[in-house]
């Protein structure tokens, strides 16, 4: 147990380390950093974005902001969250240039959709596997929410933060996601 705990101590360490080095200029440790957290960030990128190549487009500026800000950053977080951060506001500031308007609506105008249940395991990864393909065909506003809810686990008051738009509108817009989900996954015959 002791040698585990040595291990987890040694990995934070040098993970901080690193941050420390790349804030005084190594670029051996900005390079390490980028090694660490590019997939991620670029998958995370790609779910809002919707297009690899803008996806990576916005990896590479978010990296840019990153090491160019390296000095401001305070490590009272997880360098993976705030760098996350930046990808995620990147994404989004590429969607608000492609015109992304979302429409304000009364949280009167909410419905709940069902979901259905699936035993098989192997159904289910099919399943997932398909929503996620399936996604991909929403419109920019719709797959921003959904992927912010869903896929990056942010509430509704903090994608409405994000957005700067309403938490009701967070919620409309992802409650219309679904429902676009739902005909799309019937139009392909997966959903019932």
């Amino acid at each position: 147990m002791q040698a585990d705990q040595n291990l987890e101590a040694v990995y934070i360490d040098k993970h901080y380390n690193l941050v420390v080095e790349c804030k005084q200029g190594s670029k051996k440790a900005c390079y390490e950093l980028y090694k660490l957290y590019a997939k991620a960030m670029l998958n995370v990128a790609f779910r809002i974005v919707g297009n690899i190549a803008e996806a990576e487009d916005v990896l590479q500026e978010a990296f840019l902001d990153a090491f160019n800000k390296v000095k401001d950053f305070r490590q009272d977080t997880t360098f993976g969250l705030w760098l996350k951060q930046i990808v995620v506001n990147r994404s989004i500031n590429l969607l608000r240039k492609r015109r992304l308007e979302l429409i304000e609506l009364d949280g009167e105008q909410f419905e709940n959709i069902a979901e259905e249940t699936v035993e098989d395991d192997e159904e289910i990864q099919y399943q997932a596997a398909k929503v996620k393909e399936a996604i991909k065909e929403l419109p920019d506003g719709y797959r921003l929410v959904i992927s912010l809810y869903l896929l990056e686990g942010y509430d509704h008051e903090e994608i409405g933060q994000i957005l700067n738009i309403s938490e009701n509108t967070s919620r409309t817009q992802f409650l219309r996601a679904k429902r676009k989900l739902v005909e799309i996954l019937k139009r392909k015959g997966i959903a019932p």
